[in-house]
């Protein structure tokens, strides 16, 4: 409801305003009712209202005056229309020279005030449209601002940008805040990207839900691969102090709260702490080490990236073993890696029961792993690797210690750096723009790409990264968005159906998208263009 303020001298004039028409009805509600312009001014200094309506002639002080007061003093942003007589013609040009949405003449017609009262619901209806707008394209900017600046790429007024609207102060962390995507229970996990989309946008309401007065430090768009539907939080130490608690105990009681709200199980993964956020990209880079071996460890809540520094002496690392088995992946030989394995397995056997030992261990050969592809092969994305093995690594089998998982992994692995050896023919790349071309806005991805044409969907991701300069899933993005604004200039079809023609089921991600891209909501861009 959008309240409204009389105000008139003549008490029979409140009166029949009060029951001239069904304010109600039409979306509005008599807040308060004055009989001049100071009892009015006292109202508004500590009360909103949306719209005023006041007699142009009062003692004390008149209309015209409220209005040049509120205006001038900067009151209230309510629209004002005044009530005025034939004879006070020259008030109103005066009035309406200083803000005056409209006046009615007395006595008061029905219909008159009804127009009036329409003008203003549009108004306020479009002032409404305009502010999302303008909150949009303000989260879409920061979000770009937290990328440019994790990624090591920023300019110094990005800096300033991100120091004026987050609240920093003490070190700060990178974490990523993550939910499980796999159903233990039933063994499937959710694929169809719309809906991973979805869940991750409800993840992020509950983070801003939880923490409102942090609700910048919250983003989506920092996800360093195609499958990555967390949440980035900018974690500052002094989240923690201003609550008298210790930092574990902050993030602890943050997932508790979070779960509630998203009713699904929540995971952290916490980078380094650095001085300032000049130095976010530190923290970013070790939050994603940290996520990519998190599935060796045994399943918790909270990871830190200090953590990974933990003392183990005593605890005898099989680096022997392990470099074998590094020797028979790198080499694709099958019998050699099981046999390898099932060594680890007999000499890890009842050394440590907390599985300390075989954290130590898998450590040392993931991060072997993840070097040796970009030793086949230097011109490799070393961030697709990790993302390759945190895929692989994220079952709950691997971080129990099955030993019959990591068999499988260590095969699937020498299996995808065979593809990285291989050379793929440009010409399946231009069947699969085609293809993006003629079912861009269908559910495809890397990786009904790569069952549908027999090639391993991680390396399919590698080659088309080399050849267009960025993600398959950046380059669907840009070409749905490309032809989103194509329709948006040459059509009228309504923005939320050309989102869903494009790919979108879900408008507000299109909108975000879109400005992200052409730097404008959607509907900027067809008045800009069309000349609107």
């Amino acid at each position: 409801m959008l309240k409204v303020m009389l105000v008139d001298d003549e008490p029979y004039i409140l009166q029949g305003l009060q029951v001239l028409i069904d304010w109600e009805s039409g979306g509005f509600e008599i807040a308060a009712t004055c009989s001049n312009g100071k009892e009015a001014l006292k109202y508004l200094k500590e009360n909103h209202v949306d719209l005023i309506i006041s007699d142009i002639r009062m003692p004390e002080m008149t209309g015209l005056e409220l209005l040049e007061t509120v205006k001038k003093e900067k009151i209230s942003d309510a629209e004002f229309v005044l009530l005025t007589g034939y004879d006070d013609f020259a008030y109103t040009q005066r009035a309406i020279r200083n803000g005056c949405l409209d006046y009615i003449l007395k006595p008061v017609e029905e219909e008159e005030l009804i127009a009036v009262l329409r003008k203003v619901s549009n108004l306020n209806r479009e002032s409404i449209i305009l502010r999302k707008d303008r909150e949009k394209m303000e989260d879409a900017y920061l979000s770009r601002v937290i990328r440019h600046i994790i990624r090591g790429k920023y300019a110094e007024e990005e800096i300033d940008y991100a120091n004026k609207h987050l609240q920093l102060a003490g070190g700060l962390r990178f974490i990523y805040i993550g939910f499980v995507q796999k159903d233990a229970e039933a063994d499937t996990a959710i694929s169809d990207d719309y809906d991973m989309g979805t869940i991750q946008k409800q993840l992020l309401n509950a983070c801003r839900e939880t923490l409102k007065e942090y609700v910048n430090h919250f983003t989506l768009e920092v996800p360093y691969d195609e499958d990555i539907y967390d949440v980035g939080f900018i974690y500052c130490e002094n989240m923690a102090d201003m609550r008298d608690m210790s930092e574990n105990e902050f993030l602890n009681q943050l997932i508790r709260k979070i779960e509630v709200l998203f009713i699904k199980p929540v995971r952290m993964y916490c980078g380094k702490v650095v001085p300032d956020i000049a130095s976010l990209s530190e923290s970013y880079e070790s939050c994603k080490r940290l996520k990519s071996i998190a599935g060796f460890h045994n399943t918790k809540k909270l990871y830190f990236y200090e953590e990974t520094d933990t003392n183990y002496s005593g605890i005898v690392l099989c680096k022997n073993t392990i470099d074998e088995i590094i020797g028979s992946i790198a080499k694709n030989e099958p019998a050699a890696i099981e046999s390898g394995i099932e060594k680890l397995h007999g000499e890890l056997r009842g050394k440590d029961s907390s599985n300390v030992a075989f954290d130590l261990n898998i450590n040392y050969l993931l991060f072997q792993l993840i070097h040796l592809a970009s030793e086949l092969d230097d011109t490799v994305n070393q961030e697709e690797i990790i993302q390759y093995i945190s895929e692989q690594a994220s079952g709950e089998a691997f971080a129990r210690g099955s030993y019959q998982h990591l068999k499988t992994f260590a095969l699937e692995y020498a299996s995808y750096l065979s593809e990285l050896r291989k050379s793929i023919s440009h010409g399946i790349l231009a069947v699969i723009e085609a293809e993006i071309r003629e079912n861009y806005a269908g559910d495809i991805s890397l990786k009904y790409l790569g069952d549908k044409y027999h090639i391993n969907s991680s390396y399919l991701g590698q080659v088309f990264r080399k050849k267009y300069g960025e993600s398959f899933k950046n380059y669907l993005t840009n070409y749905r968005i490309r032809e989103a604004a194509r329709q948006i200039i040459n059509t009228d079809k309504k923005i939320n159906r050309i989102a869903e023609d494009v790919g979108y089921k879900d408008s507000d991600y299109f909108i975000r998208k879109f400005i992200e891209i052409m730097g404008c909501t959607p509907s900027k861009y067809r008045k800009t263009n069309r000349g609107d």
